[in-house]
C-alpha cells in the first residue's frame, strides 16, 4: 500500500531545506516512504530545490531509495537536472545521488535518460558526471 500525504512534517523540511528538522525526523524514525502529492519521498523535492545539505543527510542517515520514480516519472536525479539550474548545488546533488546508487541510466516516462536532459540543458559538469559513471 503506498502511504501518501501532503502535509507530512518531513516531506515539508526537505522541500523546504529545514536540515534539522529533518535530521531530527530521520533520527526519530521518521518513516522515509510517505510520498508527497507528486509521488515522490523528501529527497526528491529537495534535490530540486538545491538542497545539498538536505540530500546528504537523507542519503547518508535514511533509507531513502534513491530511485524512487514519482507521478511524474522523474527520479530525485531527473529532477535535479530537469528542474535545477545547473549550478554548484545541483552539481552537488547530482555527484551526491550517483555516489549514493543512483542509475544514471534511469530514463524519465519519456525514455529521455539524465544525460540526454544533462545535454538538453548544456550542463557541461554533470554531462561528465554521467558519462564518468556509464550514462547512455
Amino acid at each position: 500500500m503506498t502511504k501518501l500525504l501532503t502535509d507530512n512534517p518531513l516531506l515539508y523540511a526537505g522541500a523546504e531545506g529545514l536540515l534539522d528538522f529533518v535530521k531530527m525526523a530521520v533520527e526519530a524514525g521518521a518513516d522515509t516512504s510517505i510520498l508527497n502529492r507528486f509521488g515522490g519521498t523528501a529527497l526528491i523535492p529537495a534535490a530540486d530545490r538545491g538542497h545539498v545539505d538536505i540530500v546528504e543527510e537523507l542519503l547518508t542517515t535514511s533509507d531513502v531509495n534513491v530511485n524512487h520514480i514519482n507521478k511524474l516519472g522523474w527520479t530525485a536525479l531527473l529532477e535535479a537536472i530537469i528542474l535545477g539550474d545547473g549550478g554548484k548545488e545541483h552539481q552537488a546533488i547530482v555527484q551526491l545521488l550517483i555516489d549514493h546508487g543512483a542509475d544514471v541510466n534511469l530514463a524519465d516516462s519519456d525514455g529521455m535518460s539524465p544525460l540526454q536532459h544533462a545535454r538538453n540543458n548544456g550542463y557541461q559538469e554533470m554531462i561528465e558526471m554521467l558519462t564518468i559513471k556509464g550514462g547512455k
